[in-house]
């Protein structure tokens, strides 16, 4: 059976109180309102966020630490209760139809959650058993998921001893033991070397291509243009743009980020970029600490230098520096948040 992913007006608030204050007592102050209840405080991490992701796709969740990524994940994999919204994988409801929810994913941790005291072999033929896998299938499937992984000479070996990317690499073998419909991979590549990041983009694109639904997290732009079908970027717990990749990079106005500092600026200055043959969209770029950085979105991005170059010096104003993006998912956060997807 295909599964897709349903989500409607999904929002999550956490109440849970922030961390005391180190040192010094400051976290009990002085004992003023003693006796009276603090209300919790209200952390919302989904505000609203509504997506149809298709059976048999590569979808992908992006935006920067805190934007609401794992949680959302949290919710569709029955880990994190939400506020408010519904949920569903296939026909299922996530919060209804847990037990049969579960047998149709994958889970894929942002860290590592091995077992220490096994081999990377009992790891998953212990999962597979977990999932009612007979053990003819589960050690014939343990084989060529260590054969995949380039884990094969590892297999009978304690895992804590794995480096960080094997340790991932085991992680995802793990979650295709019993074969689910629906893969959930969270930020999947995060700390892994080129090579390995290559190798895991392959199986990714394998699996999917057996017709299995896949939902990634990422905050790597090359990785979500590399892999994604379409993708959603979020920020501050709602979806600010969906697409495929080329749809939301031709989205911003001119597709060329310049990112200029000068010496000093004033309105007269933005004006007259502003008539720059090619330039869509001038504005003082909100993200930077100097108040005389300016943000250009242009159709063309080196030609336009020595014009912005000439332009400076007319008005008797320094250029001091000119960063250039091509095209790019990051343009598209920035244009949409001031922030980069780093953040």
């Amino acid at each position: 059976m295909l599964a897709g992913i349903r989500t409607r007006d999904l929002r999550k608030i956490y109440t849970s109180p922030p961390p005391l204050a180190s040192g010094g007592g400051f976290g009990f102050g002085s004992g003023r309102g003693k006796g009276k209840k603090q209300p919790k405080p209200q952390i919302v991490a989904l505000d609203g966020i509504s997506l149809d992701i298709l059976p048999g796709e590569i979808f992908g969740l992006l935006g920067p630490n805190g934007a609401g990524k794992s949680t959302t994940l949290g919710i569709l994999t029955t880990r994190v209760r939400p506020t408010g919204g519904q949920a569903w994988i296939g026909e299922l409801d996530v919060w209804r139809e847990q037990v049969a929810v579960k047998r149709l994913i994958g889970v894929v941790a942002q860290r590592p959650n091995l077992d220490f005291a096994l081999t990377a072999r009992e790891i998953l033929l212990f999962h597979g058993a977990y999932f009612g896998v007979d053990s003819h299938q589960r050690a014939e499937r343990a084989d060529v998921l260590l054969d995949r992984f380039k884990l094969r000479d590892r297999g009978d070996q304690m895992v804590r001893g794995f480096s960080g990317g094997m340790m991932q690499r085991l992680s995802i073998a793990r979650a295709m033991m019993h074969d689910p419909q629906v893969l959930f991979l969270d930020e999947p590549s995060a700390g892994l070397d080129p090579q390995t990041r290559l190798l895991l983009w392959e199986i990714i694109r394998e699996y999917n291509h057996s017709g299995k639904t896949i939902l990634l997290t990422t905050h790597n732009m090359e990785e979500a243009d590399a892999l994604c079908q379409r993708l959603a970027i979020i920020d501050h717990g709602r979806n600010i743009a969906l697409g495929t990749p080329g749809e939301l990079k031709a989205s911003v106005p001119g597709g060329y980020l310049l990112r200029l500092r000068f010496g000093s600026h004033s309105p007269e200055l933005l004006q007259r970029l502003q008539t720059l043959t090619g330039a869509r969209e001038v504005r003082a770029n909100p993200d930077s600490k100097n108040d005389n950085s300016i943000d250009v979105y242009a159709d063309r991005g080196g030609p336009l230098v020595s014009e912005i170059a000439n332009l400076a010096s007319s008005a008797n104003v320094e250029l001091c520096d000119v960063h250039i993006s091509e095209p790019s998912l990051e343009n598209l956060f920035l244009h949409h948040t001031g922030r980069s997807l780093r953040d």
